[in-house]
């Protein structure tokens, strides 16, 4: 049998062709490619490309979505594309019960349960509960967060949008550049920060602040560049103060929401950092401030210090994730 399954985002847009046991739920990669989501006007197009004009016959499907699922319908949050599962079910030749529409986090929790201890970067060794719930946090385009919970039925996910709760200020600095975010959005989110389009944000504003000095060099490059990328090669090469006083904060402020989250989940099944942007800045994330935000939680610090920190380091976790919501509805009763 096959299934076709999407991890969609708002940078890329990454689909696999595979083979499925539905008795295993085991895959075998049939093909697979990666597409600008921006040079495509919505998902059947995407689909379309990647086909390329010769549709096979699909089993079913399932897509990780970056935005909320709302009765079958999902209005991404960083691109100007509307998913109905119905009308994107027609397109495939599928029964609608035979493709899935789920939260790119829910993807993403799925995929970590898939992943092998050489696909993972430990931060913070911990006792790991195999029945315990995993919390998943993750910059990229934006900043996801999601449970799995096993159940002897198989693992439960809780998607959210915890990236849009309300960031909250470490120090006076984090209070100058929230009222700096409040005047310019109203409600300020930690997604505003933590995430690619953050890390341009939080150096722009620390220049703003006359808290750091901008060469003019690195000013050149990051208006002709992708900003986050320019500013964390040079954080990382340690060649500009400003930028690495901006990823510094970045993963302060990373820290403290994934500490959050911890406290709110109780994660003894570990928790897991995903996301496009921990992978490029493992040497920061295992060095800089990132753990001890997390950890800075006053009287509750010693119960985060026995959980399991660990950075996925796949870059596909997403994509398999949805490869396993495809096989799932492809088991017998399902």
């Amino acid at each position: 049998m096959q299934i076709l399954a999407g991890d969609i985002g708002g940078t890329k847009t990454d689909l696999l062709l595979a083979r499925v046991d539905p008795t295993s739920g085991r895959h075998v990669e049939l093909r697979s490619a990666r597409l600008a989501s921006a040079e495509h006007r919505d998902l059947a197009a995407a689909i379309a490309a990647f086909f390329a004009g010769d549709a096979p016959r699909l089993d079913a499907a399932a897509f990780g979505i970056a935005g909320p699922i709302v009765d079958g319908v999902c209005r991404t949050t960083n691109l100007p594309w509307v998913i109905d599962g119905d009308e994107l079910a027609a397109a495939l030749a599928l029964p609608r019960r035979a493709l899935a529409l789920v939260n790119d986090f829910h993807a993403l929790a799925l995929g970590v349960d898939e992943l092998a201890p050489e696909q993972l970067e430990i931060l913070q060794e911990g006792a790991v509960d195999p029945l315990g719930p995993r919390a998943i946090i993750g910059a990229g385009t934006g900043l996801g967060e999601a449970i799995l919970v096993p159940t002897a039925a198989g693992p439960r996910v809780l998607a959210t949008e915890g990236g849009h709760a309300d960031f909250a200020p470490l120090d006076a600095i984090d209070d100058r550049l929230l009222a700096r975010l409040r005047a310019r959005h109203g409600h300020v989110s930690y997604e505003r920060l933590v995430s690619g389009i953050g890390i341009a944000t939080i150096y722009e504003l620390l220049v703003a602040e006359g808290i750091v000095e901008e060469r003019p060099a690195v000013a050149a490059r990051i208006a002709a560049e992708d900003p986050a990328a320019v500013i964390g090669e040079l954080a990382l090469a340690g060649a500009d103060p400003a930028c690495a006083a901006a990823i510094d904060r970045f993963l302060r402020i990373y820290g403290a929401e994934a500490g959050n989250l911890a406290l709110k989940v109780l994660p003894s099944g570990g928790l897991y950092v995903a996301g496009g942007i921990a992978p490029r800045l493992l040497p920061l994330l295992r060095e800089g401030p990132f753990l001890a935000a997390l950890l800075a939680k006053g009287r509750m610090r010693p119960l985060l210090e026995r959980l399991r920190v660990a950075v996925v380091t796949e870059p596909r976790v997403g994509l398999l994730g949805a490869a396993r919501a495809a096989a799932e509805l492809l088991r017998p009763g399902a």
